[in-house]
Formats: structure tokens, C-alpha cells, sequence
């Protein structure tokens, strides 16, 4: 008896001296990964940090990329240690009794309070980031809850139909592109439908990614700060030809937006007035060839 019982004295002294070797490993190696993710890598991440939305969406995964860290190691030194040390080897006796944390209390407690703060720090962290931004780059409806908080928005609507993407400018005359150009600096609207089936867009550098809908708007905002070029995919698999719908856009000086819009709104008068009077939702026309579509819902700032 006394042979056991000096055996598992010695097997605890054992365990905690691994424990306090791993947890010291564990640290030093934890900080500095931490700060290799957060430091070197962070800056990297993608969407960027063209607008508001994506600049939002790269820090957050980069702060969870750098939780992850200490995390990920624990459990790499914990079984990289285990097998090392605790292994059964040629010869021995694998009933002898090791480190093992079955039925122990506190490891167990342990384990419980830091998975469950986890969790429940990263649901808080995720409903702040939604909610403070005030607007998300991700569809949030007809009657989206939290805004931006101003009302100078240059809106965008996209129209989404297989398979292309074509975009309205209510305050340019209503006229219609088949490219995308957006001024720095600048809360956007874009008010997202489409003609046929459910497709998606997704602005990827933007940080915009919402729904598609026949007979519906979807409203996404973002705030542009940085100029440069961007990538539009349809993100909703919707027929033969999804993987080709796309197109490219850019941001670019307020003055020169001016410039683009102006000048395409111009050439494209002739073309524009035969178009359906600006709407936020369109209903294809099963009745027209060729894809033609009826107002069903007049858009109230159509004239700003």
C-alpha cells in the first residue's frame, strides 16, 4: 500500500512540474505568435481596408486569428508533450499510474470557465461590431435597423439577372451602367434586386456582400476611404454561366467620379428614357421577349 501511495505522490509531483513547463512554454511561445499575427500578418488580411465595412471585417478576423493562437499551441504542446513524455514505452508497464487528469475537479472547472468566457466574450465582441459601425456591409433588408448617421448617401442600385450585373444611379438621372465607379470618402447605399433568379453581390474589397432578390431590395452600406480596384462576383449559384458573372469597379477621387457619372449620364440620356422609370424592386415581364421588366415599388428619393 505504501508502495502506491508513494508512487502517486510521486506521479502528482510529476505532472505538475510537466504542467508548469508546458504552461511556461506555452506563454512565451503564445506571445510572441500573438504578436507575429497582430503585427505581421494582420496588416494582410483580407477584404483590405478600402472601406469602412472590410477595414471592420479585417480587424475582426484578425483579433480572432490572434485568440486562436494561444489556444492552437496549448493544444499542440499538450499532445507534442503527452506523447513525448507520457508514452508507453517497450517494456514498461502501461497500467502504471500517469499524469492523467480523469476526475480531477479543477482541470475540469478550468476548462469550463475558459471555453465559456471564450464563447461568450467573441458573441459579445461579434453583436458590438454589427450594431457600433451603425450600417453593415452584409444585405440587412428593405428596412435596415442600424444606419449610417448621415443622410448625404450616394446610392447604387444593382440589379442582378443572369448573367451580369448592371447598376442604376437615381441621382444621375436614372441612368443604367455596366460598370461601377464610387468617389472616396463617401457613405454608399447600394440597394441590391434582381430580375430573375436569386444571385448575390459580393464586392469582395468592399467588404459588400448581400442577396440578390427578385422582387425585393436588399440595402448594404459601406464608407469608402481608400481609392483603388475591386472584384464583383455573383456568390449564389445560379445557373450554368455563375462562375463568369463578374466584373471589376474602382474608387476613385471625388472628382473624378463627378467626372464619370456626369459624362456617362450624357451619353446615356438617349438610352435611359426608354428605360422603366427608376424603381427599388423589378418584376420580369413574362409577357416581353428579351428580358423585359415593370416597375413595382417607386423609389421616394428617385429625384434626389
Amino acid at each position: 500500500m505504501a508502495k502506491f501511495v508513494l508512487e502517486d505522490s510521486r506521479s502528482e509531483e510529476a505532472g505538475r512540474s510537466a504542467l508548469v513547463k508546458i504552461l511556461s512554454v506555452w506563454i512565451v511561445v503564445s506571445i510572441i505568435g500573438m504578436a507575429l499575427v497582430w503585427f505581421v500578418l494582420g496588416p494582410h488580411l483580407a477584404p483590405g481596408t478600402m472601406t469602412d465595412q472590410a477595414q471592420g471585417a479585417q480587424f475582426d478576423i484578425k483579433f480572432v486569428s490572434t485568440l486562436v493562437v494561444p489556444v492552437l499551441l496549448f493544444v499542440w504542446f499538450f499532445f507534442g508533450y503527452s506523447i513525448m513524455k507520457w508514452r508507453v514505452r517497450p517494456g514498461e508497464d502501461g497500467t502504471l499510474p500517469a499524469a492523467n487528469i480523469s476526475g480531477n475537479s479543477k482541470a475540469q472547472g478550468a476548462w469550463y470557465i475558459i471555453t465559456t468566457t471564450l464563447v461568450l466574450g467573441l458573441a459579445a465582441f461579434g453583436t458590438y461590431f454589427l450594431i457600433a459601425p451603425a450600417g453593415a456591409g452584409g444585405g440587412e433588408g428593405a428596412s435596415p435597423i442600424w444606419t449610417p448617421g448621415t443622410t448625404k448617401l450616394l446610392q447604387v442600385q444593382v440589379i442582378a439577372q443572369q448573367w451580369r450585373f448592371t447598376y442604376r444611379w437615381p441621382q444621375f438621372g436614372g441612368m443604367e451602367t455596366t460598370g461601377i465607379e464610387l468617389p472616396v470618402n463617401t457613405e454608399i447605399q447600394f440597394n441590391v434586386t434582381s430580375l430573375d433568379v436569386i444571385h448575390d453581390f459580393w464586392a469582395y474589397q468592399l467588404g459588400v456582400k448581400a442577396d440578390a432578390n427578385p422582387d425585393y431590395n436588399n440595402v448594404a452600406f459601406t464608407k469608402t476611404l481608400a481609392t483603388g480596384n475591386f472584384t464583383v462576383r455573383c456568390d449564389e449559384l445560379c445557373g450554368i454561366w455563375h462562375g463568369a458573372m463578374f466584373n471589376y469597379g474602382k474608387v476613385v477621387s471625388q472628382q473624378q467620379f463627378e467626372q464619370w457619372a456626369t459624362n456617362m449620364e450624357q451619353q446615356n440620356a438617349p438610352v435611359t428614357k426608354l428605360l422603366p422609370k427608376y424603381s427599388l424592386t423589378y418584376t420580369p415581364s413574362y409577357s416581353g421577349a428579351g428580358g423585359g421588366y415593370y416597375n413595382t415599388n417607386v423609389d421616394p428619393n428617385a429625384n434626389l
